[in-house]
């Protein structure tokens, strides 16, 4: 037992197996999700960056999500990928500040991204004729950085909350990363409830933005199912499900981890739970997004 959180120096990250042979396994994948996912996001990038057919607000919205699944892999997968193959489980309080920090920072940005990606579909496919003036190019890149500022600010306000906590059950953390939830388990006795007001305001404002994105895909789909053509239809379908199916999936994963009743949570679940929504979107996004649009395959 630690008395609190001064006393830390490090903390220890939960192993993804103790067999050297299984270390070796988990640092071989995770190496060859972080390379896809790294080399994906990067081509996205480029081709958006360089192509000048694809300085239109979708793609500029999808350029800001692979500089944040860019990040956000690069957060917690390299330390993971290191204790695996140097056979440890340290990390540095300020390493796990910093990872926590980043990681709180660049995940809620992309979930407004995405927002903001909904709202982009949903004026092109249910307001075309407005699609010019709503989505500028000047009002593209203030809505760009208000979802950056937003993630700054509640990354800020987070970090600061969560380490200022008095920790006294240790210093092991049940995850591969640095995570609120496992933070807060070592928190002494009530000093946590501060943080989790924060956290139930964190959920609403998440809430809301889900309705938003949820009410925009049904008008989406019932402008949608109106287009006579049935290749107009498939193509507003194939640009419109991947982001759906990646909103769900982060959504679900996300408000699990942080949500659940203590009762079903067992270490094995929390460990696939944060796999779902630390990794799996930032390697399965560049192939979500570029697979399905013929503009993105040409230029890359």
């Amino acid at each position: 037992k630690m008395s609190n959180s001064s006393s830390i120096t490090k903390f220890l990250l939960r192993a993804f197996a103790d067999m050297r042979d299984l270390q070796l396994l988990h640092f071989w994948l995770f190496l060859g999700i972080y390379l896809a996912a790294l080399l994906g996001n990067s081509l996205i990038i480029t081709a958006i960056a360089c192509d000048h057919h694809l300085h239109t607000p979708m793609y500029f919205f999808l350029l800001n999500l692979s500089i944040l699944d860019f990040g956000s892999i690069s957060t917690t997968v390299p330390k993971s990928m290191a204790n695996s193959l140097w056979n440890t489980r340290t990390i540095s309080f300020t390493g796990c500040t910093a990872e926590f920090f980043f990681f709180a920072f660049l995940i809620t940005t992309e979930f407004f991204l995405l927002t903001l990606m909904a709202y982009d579909r949903y004026v092109a496919i249910c307001q075309p004729l407005h699609y010019g003036t709503l989505l500028g190019s000047r009002a593209c890149a203030h809505m760009a950085a208000a979802a950056w500022g937003s993630g700054f600010l509640y990354a800020v306000l987070h970090t600061a909350n969560t380490f200022s906590i008095p920790l006294c059950q240790g210093n092991a953390l049940h995850q591969f990363f640095c995570e609120i939830p496992q933070i807060l388990k070592l928190a002494c006795s009530h000093s946590y409830l501060r943080e989790v007001g924060l956290l139930i305001f964190s959920a609403f404002m998440f809430w809301w933005c889900f309705v938003f994105i949820v009410v925009s895909y049904v008008q989406i789909f019932r402008a949608v199912l109106r287009i006579p053509s049935e290749q107009g239809r498939h193509k507003a379908f194939s640009t419109c499900l991947p982001h759906l199916v990646m909103v769900s999936l982060f959504i679900s994963t996300g408000t699990f981890a942080y949500f659940k009743p203590p009762s079903i949570s067992s270490p094995s679940l929390d460990l696939v739970v944060a796999v779902l929504y630390s990794v799996v979107p930032s390697a399965v996004n560049p192939l979500i997004y570029s697979m399905r649009n013929r503009e993105l395959k040409e230029s890359i």
